[in-house]
C-alpha cells in the first residue's frame, strides 16, 4: 500500500471491526434466546402424590428443569435464600403457591412462573406467587447491580490506556500503585452510584465499595501488565476479557441456568459474576455465598499482580537492549563519525518519542471512544 496515512488508518480500523464482531457474537449468543437449562426448582411435600407430581414435571420438562422435593415450605425458603433453587412450588388443591426470589434473578423468577402457572390452571385454581427476597423499591427488577457493574468496568478498563500508554515512561511499580489508587476511586464512584445517587444499596455501602475496589483493581492490574506486551492491542484484549465475556456471564440479566453452557461455565469463576453475585449476597441474602465471591475477585487481583510482575521483569530485561541500540552520553563526535551524526541521532530519537506520544494519544482516544 503506497499511502502510509491510509495504511495507518486501516490498521486502526481493525480493532473496532473486531469489536463489532465480538460484541455481536457475545451479546447475541448470551442474551437473544434465553431458555431454561437445568433450571433448579423444588416441589414441597413428602406424600407419594407429591413425588409423582415432581417426577411428572421433570419428565415433561426434560433437560430444562432439575426438580427436587423438600419436606417443608421452610426448607424451600432456605434453598431460595441460598440460591440453590430458582423457585419452589407448594401443591394445594385450593391454593397452590409458588415461592421465588426476584432479588436473585427477576428473569429466573419469570421463567419459573411460566412453568407452574399452567400447572395450577389445569387444576382450575389460581397460583399465588410469593417473593421471599424482593429487591429494593428503587431497583424493582433487581438489574441495577448489572448496570453498576457496567459503570465500574468502564471506569476501570478505560483507565488502563492512561496508565499503560501515557504512563509508559513510569516504572512498573509506580503504574501498579497508580492502578490501586485509581481502582479505589472507581470503587468509590461505584459506591456513590449504588448508595446516595440511585439507592440500590440501603445498607453495607462500605462492603459494596470494597468489592468494587477489588473488582476494579483486578481489571486495572491485568490491563497495565498486558499493555507491556500488547501495546495498542490492549484495548481489544480488555474488551474481550471484561466486556464480551464478562458482562454476558455475570448473571446480572440472566442467571447461568437461562444461558448456554459456555456462559454458564464462565459464571462460576469470572470476575463480573463474582461482583454481581457478591453484591446480591451482601444486600439481599444475609452474606450467604459472599466469601466465595470475594475469593473470586481476590483471585483476579492476584492474576493482575502476576501479570504486572511479569511485565516488570520483561521491561527490565528490555531496557539494556534499548540502551545498547541507542547509546547516550558524550558531547563531542566519536572517532569515525561526523559532528552531524549526534544531531541526526537526536532528531531520530525526537521523532521516535513523538511517534510514541501520538500512538499513546490515539490509544487513549480509541479506548475512551469505545
Amino acid at each position: 500500500m503506497r499511502s502510509p496515512a491510509l495504511r495507518h488508518v486501516l490498521t486502526h480500523l481493525i480493532t473496532p471491526l473486531l469489536m463489532c464482531i465480538g460484541m455481536g457474537l457475545a451479546y447475541m449468543g448470551a442474551f437473544v434466546t434465553p431458555e431454561p437449562h437445568h433450571l433448579p426448582v423444588a416441589v414441597v411435600g413428602t406424600a407419594v402424590q407429591t413425588k409423582v407430581f415432581a417426577q411428572t414435571v421433570k419428565d415433561t420438562a426434560g433437560d430444562k428443569l432439575d426438580v427436587r422435593t423438600v419436606a417443608t415450605r421452610a426448607d424451600a425458603v432456605r434453598l431460595l435464600e441460598s440460591r440453590d433453587v430458582t423457585g419452589a412450588y407448594v401443591p394445594s388443591a385450593k391454593a397452590p403457591e409458588l415461592l421465588v426470589a426476584t432479588a436473585a434473578s427477576d428473569m429466573g423468577a419469570t421463567a419459573v412462573e411460566k412453568v407452574f402457572t399452567p400447572v395450577a390452571a389445569e387444576r382450575g385454581t389460581p397460583l399465588k406467587v410469593t417473593d421471599v427476597a424482593a429487591p429494593v423499591a428503587d431497583d424493582p427488577t433487581g438489574q441495577g447491580l448489572f448496570f453498576l457493574l457496567v459503570a465500574v468496568s468502564i471506569g476501570s478498563y478505560a483507565s488502563v490506556a492512561a496508565l499503560g500508554a501515557a504512563g509508559a515512561a513510569l516504572a512498573m511499580r509506580v503504574r501498579a500503585l497508580l492502578a490501586l489508587g485509581v481502582s479505589a476511586v472507581v470503587g468509590g464512584i461505584g459506591a456513590l452510584l449504588a448508595g446516595p445517587v440511585f439507592h440500590l444499596a440501603h445498607h453495607d455501602l462500605a462492603g459494596v465499595w470494597g468489592m468494587a475496589w477489588l473488582y476494579s483493581a483486578g481489571i486495572l492490574l491485568v490491563g497495565v501488565g498486558l499493555h507491556t506486551f500488547l501495546k495498542r492491542w490492549t484495548t481489544l484484549a480488555m474488551m474481550v476479557l471484561f466486556v464480551m465475556l464478562n458482562f454476558t456471564s455475570s448473571g446480572g440479566l440472566f442467571r447461568p441456568e437461562l444461558q448456554n453452557g459456555f456462559f454458564g461455565t464462565l459464571h462460576a469463576f469470572w470476575n463480573g459474576a463474582g461482583f454481581v453475585e457478591g453484591a446480591r449476597s451482601l444486600l439481599y441474602f444475609g452474606n450467604d455465598g459472599l466469601a466465595r465471591n470475594v475469593w473470586t475477585l481476590a483471585g483476579w487481583l492476584l492474576a493482575g499482580l502476576l501479570v504486572t510482575a511479569a511485565a516488570a521483569v520483561y521491561e527490565r530485561t528490555r531496557r539494556p537492549l534499548r540502551r545498547t541500540a541507542h547509546p547516550e552520553g558524550g558531547t563531542g563526535p566519536v572517532a569515525g563519525t561526523t559532528s552531524a551524526e549526534p544531531a541526526a541521532r537526536k532528531g531520530t530519537e525526537a521523532e521516535t518519542e513523538a511517534d510514541a506520544q501520538e500512538e499513546a494519544e490515539e490509544e487513549i482516544e480509541e479506548t475512551v471512544g469505545v
